[in-house]
């Protein structure tokens, strides 16, 4: 069955041929310099087509993780714990070499074809067919017209996207 879904994939990547891509990022924890620790950064991992909660590249599939706009640090203040996180994270893409405002894919994960897991891969076969589940609550639908659907808003975005 792994067979049927690279093949999907494969025509997918065929018709994203000149499509925009985005960025893939790792997190890298800092190195100790004279006994102190750097801050951590993210570094460029690759690109990859964006197709919802898929991350498409031209050798693989991706779950996606989250998504953060690079951000120079600044000293800000903030009503929550969570935006000082994200601020820290979006500061960790800038010393990673990403440039500022540009969105980084963070947290993604190989999903292997040949081992696929309906609890833990968006990815699954459902009575024979390819499909993929489209969000934590939501059900399954095929991959093909998943993907058709997807490639087809990357291609030709709607007006003003």
């Amino acid at each position: 069955m792994s067979a049927d879904i690279a093949a999907i994939l494969d025509a997918a990547r065929a018709r994203l041929r000149g499509a925009p891509e985005v960025a893939l990022g790792e997190v890298r924890e800092g190195r100790r310099l004279l006994g102190i620790p750097r801050a951590a950064r993210i570094v460029p991992a690759g690109t990859a087509w964006h197709l919802g909660v898929l991350l498409l590249t031209e050798d693989a599939v991706l779950a996606t993780g989250e998504v953060v706009r690079a951000r120079e640090d600044a000293i800000r203040g903030f009503a929550a714990e969570s935006q000082r996180e994200r601020a820290a994270v979006a500061a960790a893409a800038s010393r990673g070499g990403f440039a500022d405002g540009q969105a980084v894919h963070i947290g993604w994960r190989v999903i292997d074809l040949d081992a696929l897991d309906a609890g833990s891969s968006p990815l699954a076969v459902r009575g024979g067919i390819p499909s993929v589940r489209w969000s934590a609550a939501g059900g399954y639908v095929a991959l093909a017209g998943y993907l058709d659907d997807r490639v087809d808003l990357l291609v030709h975005p709607p007006e003003r996207a």
